[in-house]
């Protein structure tokens, strides 16, 4: 949910940056069917009733494939290569761990997360996690709103898309070259 904010937040910052909003219904996405078909995947894997235990781990790993497919076929965009490295990420975390993306104890609690949850959790202590410092490592803590945990992961994904919409809108970023 954090990542929805910052997407929003950038948006909002994009006219007083002197970038045109408009510019991303002009965006011509390919396969963009992709990324709503992986959301419904994580929505199955995550918090459909009825899906058997063993299918939710595989649905998880499949949905990052099926998001990986649309970020290649739209690599050439602003911030896609640092959304799909955060993504690979992810990936890399959650596959070496059986589905499950490792969850640092430390985060879970400054977050005021259940560190054992009934059922499957996408993020999760786990006994002997591989790759841990590629988890959700990093807390919002309680207290907070969107109090949650994240990874190193997230955080490419989060610039990567703060790249992507002030990219396409055309905003006057410092730190961007004049042409």
């Amino acid at each position: 949910m954090f990542l929805v904010a910052i997407v929003l937040a950038s948006a909002l910052a994009v006219p007083l940056l002197g970038g045109r909003l408009g510019a991303l219904a002009e965006v011509r996405l390919r396969l963009p069917w992709l990324l709503p078909a992986a959301l419904a995947m994580q929505v199955v894997a995550l918090d459909l009733p009825g899906v058997p235990g063993r299918l939710r781990p595989p649905l998880h790993v499949a949905s990052y494939l099926v998001a990986g497919a649309f970020l290649v076929a739209n690599r050439r965009l602003p911030g896609m290569p640092l959304v799909g490295l955060g993504a690979a990420a992810n990936l890399l975390a959650i596959g070496v761990n059986g589905g499950v993306m490792p969850a640092s104890r430390a985060a879970l609690a400054a977050a005021g997360l259940p560190l054992d949850p009934p059922g499957f959790a996408n993020s999760a202590v786990l006994a002997d996690p591989r790759l841990a410092f590629l988890g959700d490592v990093f807390a919002i803590p309680r207290g907070w709103p969107l109090a949650n945990v994240f990874s190193v992961g997230d955080v490419l994904i989060a610039i990567g898309a703060v790249v992507a919409v002030h990219g396409i809108c055309g905003s006057r970023l410092p730190w961007r070259r004049r042409r």
